[in-house]
């Protein structure tokens, strides 16, 4: 006869509060800082294996990268002296580990993409819009719209 090994579902018990969980305030703060660290590490590396590796954390004196392929990883491990020696100087002597793991990176978020300029026609034709208007609201929005106008549009006739 078989016997049954106990479930592993989670109890009641472990879970924690939400208001006891790090603030969203501090985790974005968290984001930020490993993402200025990153740049400031990875702009030591040469561009093809900086685009390449990407830094995931800094807990408890390791240094943690992400290199999408092991030799990629192998070759950011041969700058390793490099970067904790930048990591230390950023943030202290107690950087002492360097780890680098193998995982597919995160997507970077595109650029925002620039909005073409209003062209002077456009405006002006939002401003004879405006101009036959009842509701003074919307006929505001127009004009205000109208506004961002390249500053080569000719003025309101």
């Amino acid at each position: 006869m078989q016997q049954r090994r106990p479930s592993r579902r989670s109890s009641a018990s472990t879970l924690v509060p939400a208001a006891e969980c790090v603030s969203l305030d501090a985790l974005a703060d968290r984001a930020r800082a490993l993402n200025l660290l990153d740049g400031k590490l990875r702009h030591h590396l040469p561009d093809a294996l900086a685009r390449e590796c990407r830094l995931a954390d800094l807990r408890n004196g390791r240094l943690v990268f992400l290199a999408t392929s092991p030799t990629w990883a192998t070759r950011l491990r041969l700058h390793q002296a490099t970067l904790l020696a930048e990591a230390r100087a950023t943030c202290g002597d107690a950087v002492r580990l360097f780890v680098v793991k193998v995982a597919a990176l995160p997507p970077v978020p595109p650029e925002p993409a620039r909005s073409k300029p209003l062209s002077a026609t456009a405006a002006s034709h939002l401003r004879s819009a405006a101009k036959t208007m009842s509701d003074p609201e919307l006929q505001a929005l127009y004009l205000q719209l109208a506004s961002l106008a390249s500053s080569d549009s000719p003025p309101e006739a």
